[in-house]
């Protein structure tokens, strides 16, 4: 933690006199209190990350992704580094990829990697970087990275040097790799990676090339094999030991192998190593690393991740505020920008969902979509913010639905996980359609939204519980942990949409079916303990029942991951009419408070972020959001390892803190109006897609006279008095300047 620190302190130095927004980004935010981001290189939405990884420990290391649940490659809390993982997941709840791992080391050859980790000393992480000292080695290591490739470059002491690629290691739920030495400088291969989240049928091969800027003096294979001890000689499956294979140089398989190459090195001689992947084949790989990194240019190829990183983050400039809010900032940006990512190869192939085949495409076409998260605010901020990358990332789902059959629910690498609740593409696309980006195929997008809604469950891959939800509207307790009532409200919001999608394009019968289903919520609220309360099939309510119980995530029936206060608000669709259910608007409110008085709020749930928000559907409750929001900002958002409240879900947690620093949030997936609270910063100017918002630029402005000055007093669009809390995604585009006059006193 002390080389840590001292990192931060020179992170914070540079910081003082940044210039652009890149130098603002911390990349150790996140990487403590299961935030499970990590300070690895990566370059926007790339393919490639380079993540050191740190999971995988000695005897006496407690944070050892074997002896407990670890989703990430990387803590900040641990000092014990194993290698750099290619390819890794950012801001996930399950383990998954960090594998193909490379390290270097000293003196003779050791490839149990117990024995060969090292602490550490000296981190530095940038945009596109990645920097430590490996203390029992001397030796010093930067990683950087392209779209699909990684580089390495490791400054050795004098003496003996090597580098390990071990492939047997990572945080994969799946063993077995095949590697080939090519030559005395590259190597090739494949390893197997998938079941994230427990899904059996969510396996695939990643498929590699690696290069080494000089041929070293020895290489060889090694693989772990087990012992026959006694007598009888009889196998012992509990001992194993790892053996170097020094002259066989056909192609090695097995589920623990590895490469080694050895090297009499000079002081400080530098030894770089380059990574190309693809999900297509080994020759894609090599494509892609040839493509994107012809020779062993470091500083090139850092610089390059650097600019890219610069002119995706300089989409918003933001002015005022602390460094440490601008830090903040921009570094939920970056987290914004890592998921999804492009699975294409640079020549355009890729893996088609759920198949053997191969498809081409012509843009991007993107992977990783933990969408029961994103479709809450990342989707809306990408809208905003990226309109062409948005609709690219349409275009990927709508290609995934005809190439499966159905929507993606969590897709990874061509594979459908069908992790979490719901059928979240359809609040995803319907926002993006209603805030006016719609070049897209608007009736196949429809056919396959109508499919996973009204498919029968038995047939229904995303909705497999939605029988009842059709005769009951809404869907029972069945199981002592189904998650029902979590269910049925993601059925809700995601009807609701549609119905909206289908009233535009004029389906009208449609549209009043999926509105009337969307408000079956009301079955589950229960008048005895003001919330929401699991259903058994007969319609009487869970007995017993406490409205507490999963706050600590232990198991709750009817609920995932949370209490009954983190779901009874989640009608965003229908606030009137929950309010009238529990009383009207006094009650509402009082109880809504309560929620965040009481401790039952949970900063890093999905379904509750929202909740600050909904004050100010209520004529003069709207400072509430006010002070909300920014209590909120300031207790869970830190310039620090543990500065995110939780799991980044792939950007979502960030994108809560973008939304709020800059004074507006979209509460209602699908509702193009944005309830409007007090900015952070003094200015912030967004730059606005031309061809899809002709204004060119938004100007969001706060005056006040002290810091502490966080409730509005009054608001102006383009110079104008603007009345009420909330303003439209169009009105906004076109609004040209925003301006909030601030006060230390709540407009009551």
């Amino acid at each position: 933690m002390k080389n840590l620190l001292i990192a931060f302190s020179l992170c914070g130095s540079l910081l003082a006199t940044a210039q652009q927004p890149v130098d603002y980004v911390n990349p150790f935010i996140g990487s403590s209190n299961f935030g499970t981001t990590n300070p690895g290189a990566v370059c926007p939405q790339g393919l490639m990350s380079v993540t050191p990884f740190n999971v995988m420990g000695s005897a006496t290391n407690r944070y050892d992704k074997d002896k407990q649940w670890w989703s990430t490659p990387y803590t900040s809390d641990n000092n014990y580094f194993t290698g750099f993982a290619h390819v890794n997941l950012s801001g996930v709840g399950c383990p998954e990829l960090g594998s193909l791992l490379l390290m270097p080391t000293t003196g003779e050859v050791n490839v149990d990697y117990h024995e060969y980790g090292s602490a550490y000393k000296d981190e530095v992480a940038s945009p596109g970087y990645y920097s430590n000292v490996l203390t029992k080695y001397g030796i010093k290591t930067e990683v950087t990275a392209s779209m699909r490739t990684g580089l390495s470059r490791f400054t050795f002491p004098a003496g003996q040097g090597n580098i390990l690629l071990n492939l047997g290691e990572g945080l994969t739920n799946e063993s077995g790799a095949t590697v080939k030495i090519v030559s005395d400088t590259e190597i090739e291969g494949s390893k197997l990676l998938g079941t994230f989240c427990y899904a059996p049928q969510a396996v695939f091969p990643i498929y590699f090339v690696m290069k080494v800027s000089k041929a070293p003096k020895d290489m060889g294979y090694w693989k772990k094999q087990r012992l026959m001890t006694g007598v009888e000689h009889k196998w012992d499956i509990h001992s194993s030991k790892h053996k170097l294979y020094t002259n066989y140089t056909r192609e090695m398989s097995g589920d623990d192998v590895g490469v080694w190459f050895t090297y009499d090195t000079e002081e400080n001689e530098m030894i770089e190593v380059k990574v190309g992947v693809s999900f297509v084949s080994i020759e894609n790989a090599r494509l892609n690393m040839e493509t994107e990194q012809p020779g062993f240019d470091f500083d090139q190829v850092r610089t390059a991740a650097r600019n890219q990183w610069n002119d995706m983050l300089s989409a918003i400039q933001v002015e005022g505020g602390t460094p440490d809010q601008r830090t903040v900032f921009y570094t939920g940006m970056y987290h914004l920008l890592i998921h999804p990512n492009i699975l294409q190869d640079v020549n355009g192939e890729y893996p088609m969902a759920e198949s053997l085949k191969m498809g081409h495409t012509n843009e991007n076409r993107y992977t990783v979509f933990s969408l029961w998260d994103t479709y809450r605010n990342v989707s809306q901020m990408m809208t905003l913010l990226y309109p062409e990358r948005q609709l690219e990332i349409i275009h990927s789902m709508l290609d995934i639905y005809k190439e499966s059959g159905w929507l993606p629910k969590w897709e990874l690498y061509g594979r459908e996980t069908l992790t979490m609740e719901g059928d979240p593409s359809i609040p995803y696309i319907v926002d993006a359609w209603m805030r006016g980006l719609r070049d897209f195929d608007v009736n196949l997008a429809y056919e396959a939204m109508r499919k996973g809604a009204t498919t029968p469950g038995e047939y229904n891959l995303l909705r497999p519980d939605v029988n009842d939800y059709f005769s009951l509207g809404y869907v029972p307790l069945r199981g002592e942990f189904d998650n029902s009532v979590s269910h049925a409200l993601e059925y809700y919001i995601a009807d609701w949409n549609l119905s909206l999608f289908a009233e535009a394009l004029g389906k009208k019968e449609d549209a009043k079916l999926f509105r009337q289903r969307s408000m079956g919520y009301k079955n589950y609220y229960s008048p005895e303990y003001g919330t929401f309360r699991p259903k058994l099939p007969d319609g009487t309510f869970l007995i017993p029942f406490d409205p507490k119980l999963g706050e600590n995530f232990e198991p709750n029936p009817g609920f995932h991951e949370g209490s009954a206060w983190s779901y009874t608000f989640y009608v965003p669709h229908d606030i009137p009419g929950l309010a009238k259910l529990m009383g009207g608007k006094r009650k509402f409110v009082d109880k809504l408070q309560s929620v965040f008085d009481d401790g039952h709020f949970d900063m890093a749930n999905e379904p509750d972020i929202a909740y600050p928000y909904l004050f100010s559907y209520f004529k003069g409750e709207e400072w509430r959001t006010q002070k909300t929001v920014r209590d909120l900002l300031n207790e869970h958002y830190k310039n620090a390892p543990d500065g995110l409240p939780g799991n980044d879900d792939t950007g979502t947690m960030s994108t809560w803190a973008l939304f709020s620093m800059m004074g507006f949030y979209p509460a209602c997936p699908g509702d193009v109006n944005y309830v409007l609270t007090s900015p952070t910063f003094d200015k912030i100017t967004i730059k606005l897609n031309e061809k899809y918002y002709p204004k060119g630029q938004l100007v969001i402005e706060a005056v006040h006279n002290t810091p502490n000055d966080i409730y509005i007093d009054g608001i102006t669009v383009d110079g104008k008095k603007w009345n009420g809390y909330t303003i439209s995604h169009e009105e906004l585009m076109n609004a040209g300047t925003l301006k909030f006059n601030l006060s230390g006193q709540p407009k009551k």
